[in-house]
């Protein structure tokens, strides 16, 4: 039982690492077996196709994901440090899972229930986080009346789409690696900021 999960887990770490460098669509079977160092076969018996793989992957990410995030919203800190440590998390996930927002958009276009049924469930608890949060301070006159599906929206879009966009962004910017960098660390308190201004009295 061991061996086995020993060689699920070098799988899984051999799959994140080439997911990492090629992309999702990028990615061959071939290429993560040869990362393992196992063969193609051995492989396929864990995982029967990428898609599989990738899932597996997907899941556990937003396992750890989510504890993280309700944490985020239970602690006793204030509103607006729940929003900025909120910001930096979701942005950390991305910069350690590149490959996730443009496989989401893929499969909810290919196969959107498959990825429903992986994501609402651990979705709703922290919408729900957010959303008790929200209204507590709307109630205590701290921010202004805000929709939390705004709130979540403005701030996950903002994240989101210096991943989704890194061709087309390094091209226009004429970024390097470096640069490109630079701006995923400046990206946390750009978002934070702006965020502030528009939920502030």
């Amino acid at each position: 039982m061991n061996d086995d999960k020993n060689t699920e887990e070098k799988i899984l770490n051999a799959a994140r690492q080439v997911f990492i460098e090629k992309g999702f669509d990028g990615t061959r079977m071939q290429e993560i077996a040869d990362t393992a160092g196992m063969n193609k076969a051995l492989l396929h018996y864990y995982f029967r196709s990428k898609e599989k793989l990738f899932m597996k992957i997907f899941e556990i990410t937003f396992k750890q994901f989510v504890p993280k995030m309700s944490g985020i919203f239970s602690s006793d800190t204030s509103f607006m440090d729940k929003i900025q440590l909120f910001i930096s998390s979701y942005i950390d996930l991305l910069d350690k899972n590149p490959y996730i927002p443009l496989f989401i958009i893929r499969e909810l276009s290919r196969n959107p229930n498959v990825i429903k049924e992986l994501i609402f469930d651990k979705f709703e608890i922290i919408y729900n986080a957010i959303d008790l949060n929200v209204k507590a301070e709307i109630q205590a006159g701290r921010i202004r009346d805000i929709d939390t599906k705004h709130l979540i929206l403005n701030t996950v879009s903002m994240c989101i789409f210096p991943f989704v966009g890194k061709p087309l962004l390094k091209h226009l910017f004429k970024t390097n690696d470096d640069e490109y960098r630079t701006i995923l660390i400046e990206r946390k308190n750009v978002v934070f900021e702006v965020i502030k201004k528009w939920i502030s009295i």
